[in-house]
């Protein structure tokens, strides 16, 4: 498990994770298909959203993203405007519960429909002029699989206590983990624990990384050589507790210095 690294070869670059959004999709409209208005309406695990706003928050980012992505293809460089998203977040919050299932599901197959069109020299060239800047498509579809594996797993978990992010989903995520945790970290409680570092223990598969905590917040492929503590677990669920996903039954155990409290508190979550 390392940060992210693009090739050369951006079809190749782009084959799993544009695979992965395919599958988590499938699988996502196979758990919210049968759930009737007063189901959807029921909690999610993404705090403060219900199933179906969740589904609502999906299917607007898709169709945002398609713009996007759209000009990309076009060679236009605008990223999103405010006034741009903002009445497709309005119109999105206004529908029903089951209008927001049934948008979403025609908007995410616009969206991959587009992604899967691009021929390979476009997934060489195009340039996404996305939320975090002009992105290449590989780097790109890795935004969209982090919005859609973990708010599918919002929804899914709020069904299934048991619910994980799948394996081959999991092990992509783990790819760009840096930057996701060096943008969302709570920054009080990085200055409150810093300087520290914290030697993760992962398995399923098994890795060892180091969680630097300083200035700024940075995970690295290698043993720390002065741990202030260690995190073990499995990999699933130390990615879902950067993601601010963590659960009382994930069996995460901490040493040292630094408590699960203080992590739970470092990564808030979005």
């Amino acid at each position: 498990m390392t940060t992210q690294t693009i090739t050369a070869d951006a079809p190749c670059a782009l084959r799993p994770w544009l695979a992965a959004l395919h599958t988590s999709s499938a699988r996502l409209a196979g758990t919210v298909g049968a759930l009737s208005a007063e189901e959807l309406d029921r909690p999610s695990k993404a705090g403060g959203w219900s199933i179906a706003q969740v589904l609502s928050h999906l299917g607007s980012a898709a169709e945002i993203s398609t713009t996007l992505l759209r000009r990309g293809i076009a060679g236009d460089a605008t990223g999103p405007r405010r006034e741009d998203v903002q009445p497709v977040w309005e119109r999105w919050n206004a529908l029903s519960p089951l209008a927001q299932r049934e948008a979403w599901q025609a908007a995410d197959a616009r969206h991959l429909h587009v992604l899967d069109s691009l021929n390979a020299p476009q997934q060489r060239s195009v340039r996404v002029p996305y939320f975090a800047g002009l992105l290449d498509v590989p780097a790109y579809a890795g935004y969209r699989l982090s919005e859609q594996s973990v708010h599918a797993w919002d929804i899914e978990a709020a069904l299934d206590p048991e619910a994980t992010i799948p394996a081959p989903e999991a092990e992509l995520l783990w790819q760009r983990l840096d930057l996701v945790a060096t943008r969302f970290r709570d920054a009080d409680t990085l200055t409150r624990l810093a300087p520290a570092q914290l030697t993760l223990t992962l398995t399923d598969p098994a890795a060892t990384m180091l969680l630097d905590l300083g200035a700024e917040l940075h995970l690295y492929p290698c043993e720390s050589a002065h741990p202030a503590g260690t995190l073990a677990g499995t990999a699933e669920a130390v990615l879902r507790l950067v993601y601010g996903r963590h659960r009382p039954t994930d069996a995460l155990q901490a040493t040292g210095s630094l408590t699960l409290a203080d992590l739970q508190s470092l990564f808030p979550g979005f």
